[in-house]
């Protein structure tokens, strides 16, 4: 009976609602099927204005992702989150702040990639929301794996933000500016000391280091976060009793890291001080009810962080039209 009613029903709305006339696609008529609409989105913390601007995405597959945990496990955690169960998919989104004259940018994001490639989306969308590069004052660095550095660089191969300050945590760059540091370093991320230093060679003399739980610009704060690497950081972002928090890369996908907060992932440099400091920064944020985004977060990429059993789930903020 239940399948009758639901076949009436249908029958019912076909003669009800005429029909619609066919739209050819773009891809019948030759041409490339269009893209989303610009990557951006925008909040206000206090007088501060947050932009959030996506840089693409990256796939790989989920076997191997995460280090301490039964490949079952993860999947059956991806699966529960409504992800895909053979590969993960991670998001890129970069935070900027802006606040009269400054303009700050949390890394740099994946820069110039190969054509067809599903990263490298910042520029772009820097443009649709109205952000010259040329204008940013400060490059904030959050720690130094590829995809928060390479984007330091044109295509040009000259600096991508010719009129930032470069501000790095001193322990990140401590770590990775000295050679002696290789041997002690995951074999996974011995690249990474080439790499760093040819994306900050343009900026030779506008690198300047700091200590964490440094205020590095007026109304962002630096918090210690090791583990994911040497000197891994997060930054609070306040203006009066309104406060919000880049996370940075304190959980990769949240649907899955947030709910196993032990968990540790390949990109990891230390698993187990990754893992304490990812328990330590959810159950602040989540305590104190604090406004989050994050670098591998769905986009826009920010919301609140609840507890949920043992673990957290992430709470998107609602979407809004307004500024």
């Amino acid at each position: 009976m239940l399948h009758r009613r639901i076949a009436l029903l249908a029958a019912g709305a076909a003669m009800a609602v005429p029909a619609l006339p066919r739209l050819a696609s773009a891809q019948a008529q030759g041409q490339p099927a269009p893209a989303q609409a610009p990557g951006f989105y925008r909040f206000k913390v206090g007088a501060i204005t947050v932009t959030t601007v996506h840089d693409g995405f990256f796939s790989r597959p989920l076997e191997g992702f995460v280090r301490n945990a039964p490949l079952a496990e993860v999947q059956a955690a991806a699966r529960d989150a409504y992800l895909p169960t053979d590969r993960t998919v991670i998001p890129f989104t970069i935070t900027f702040v802006q606040q009269g004259d400054t303009l700050a940018v949390f890394d740099a994001g994946n820069g110039v990639t190969p054509a067809g490639a599903t990263a490298g989306r910042m520029i772009a969308n820097m443009a649709a929301a109205g952000i010259d590069p040329a204008r940013v004052t400060h490059v904030i660095h959050s720690h130094f794996h590829g995809d928060h550095v390479n984007g330091l660089l044109n295509a040009a191969g000259g600096a991508a933000f010719p009129n930032a300050a470069v501000l790095v945590p001193e322990p990140e760059w401590s770590w990775w500016t000295t050679a002696g540091n290789e041997t002690r370093t995951p074999e996974g991320q011995r690249p990474n000391f080439a790499n760093v230093a040819r994306r900050f060679a343009p900026y030779q003399g506008k690198v300047t280091p700091f200590r964490p739980g440094a205020e590095v610009i007026p109304g962002i704060t630096s918090l210690a976060a090791p583990g994911h690497t040497p000197g891994h950081t997060i930054f609070r972002i306040a203006d009066g009793d309104a406060q919000a928090m880049f996370l940075a890369d304190v959980t990769n996908r949240p649907e899955i890291m947030m709910a196993h907060p032990d968990w540790q992932i390949v990109f990891d440099f230390d698993g187990d001080a990754a893992a304490a400091t990812r328990r330590r920064v959810l159950d602040m944020v989540a305590t104190d009810r604090i406004r989050v985004t994050g670098y591998h977060y769905p986009f826009p990429a920010n919301g609140y962080v609840a507890r949920a059993g043992n673990g957290f789930r992430f709470v998107p903020a609602d979407w809004s039209s307004a500024v």
